[in-house]
């Protein structure tokens, strides 16, 4: 990566819920650095904490939750301090957007479509109505809905599905954001209409040089898109490393296990991978390795003491204790090793 200085640097963070009197641990300890230009897909069950890390930094979570400890930075302040609805006026829209996975929820059925743009253009940007008209007609241009000056003056029921996350798209770029974070954008869509939004989006991250963050669970849409790849499992970030080393030398169990339920690596008349069990209960104290109790490879010292973080490169890391000197030499399930070796052919 030509730039190493964060435009956004998370530092253990935790988050928790309260509900129905019980405190839920949904973020815990997580560090994570985003570099300006590049493109990072958090990945990982539902449940894993994907959509509440995400959320921390533009102010999104639910009224029971909130950050318990640990810090955001962004442009030299901590947004993990940001309390009131003033103060992430500033941050959100107009620094870091958000494309959400239901286009209907993002969207107001009672306004048009160029209202709900126009609107985000005079908030955020000081606009008027004609200098907001004109930059709306250039949005609907960039996200590719055509006959724009028409559109404009239509509602959301009027689109199809993919043409309401194009404008949903065009809302987010509205205010020219140096982040934009993706939750499952085209999980609503058709396969042929998910690979127009996922091509429409690589588009505009060049064109205004954004930072994009991908929430996924798919990890076909990762291998597509993502610079960089961060696996969570339990509000936990347990691997990270660039797309090509997560896919190609993935170290953790729980990354192996992912990417072994991948319908396109099997072969045909092999019964399909699955994870078993379930995910841990996050209003419990979680001891140990979160994924132990799941995990057929799990060391006795995986159900007493959360691993670190270690080193695989300069730019892969991964908690498990299966990285410590000590700990038996393990090969990687064999689907896996049959994909190392295809891209070693």
């Amino acid at each position: 990566m030509e730039e190493k200085t964060p435009i956004l640097s998370v530092r253990n963070l935790n988050v928790k819920f309260s509900l129905r009197g019980k405190v839920l641990h949904a973020i815990r300890d997580v560090s994570l650095d985003l570099y300006k230009g590049e493109t990072l897909a958090i990945v990982g069950e539902s449940g894993s904490g994907k959509s509440v890390l995400t959320k921390t930094f533009m102010g999104l979570l639910d009224q029971n939750g909130w950050i318990d400890s640990g810090s955001i930075l962004f442009q030299g302040k901590d947004l993990a301090k940001y309390k009131t609805e003033k103060e992430w006026l500033t941050i959100r829209g107009g620094e870091i957007a958000m494309v959400l996975q239901d286009p209907m929820t993002s969207l107001n059925p009672l306004k048009t479509i160029g209202a709900q743009i126009r609107e985000a253009l005079m908030l955020h940007r000081s606009m008027n109505k004609s200098q907001a008209y004109q930059r709306t007609i250039e949005l609907l241009n960039d996200v590719g809905i055509p006959d724009p000056v028409r559109r404009i003056r239509q509602y959301p029921h009027e689109f199809s599905g993919g043409m309401r996350q194009r404008v949903v798209i065009a809302i987010a770029l509205a205010c020219n954001p140096q982040i934009l974070i993706c939750d499952e954008p085209t999980t609503a869509l058709d396969v042929t209409i998910q690979a127009q939004i996922l091509h429409l989006i690589r588009d505009l991250v060049k064109k205004y040089a954004l930072t994009t963050v991908y929430i996924t669970h798919d990890l076909g849409v990762v291998a597509n898109v993502a610079d960089r790849v961060a696996v969570m499992y339990a509000g936990d970030i347990v691997e990270i490393g660039t797309s090509r080393e997560v896919f190609y030398d993935a170290r953790h169990p729980y990354t192996w296990a992912l990417l072994s339920s991948l319908p396109q690596l099997g072969h045909r008349g092999e019964k399909l991978f699955s994870i078993q069990g379930t995910p841990p209960n996050l209003y419990a104290e979680i001891k140990g390795d979160a994924f132990a109790p799941r995990n057929p490879h799990a060391l006795k010292i995986d159900f007493e003491r959360r691993p670190p973080l270690f080193q695989v490169s300069p730019t892969h890391w991964a908690r498990t204790w299966l990285l410590h000197p000590d700990a038996p030499s393990l090969d990687p399930p064999e689907v896996l090793q049959r994909l190392r070796q295809e891209e070693w052919q």
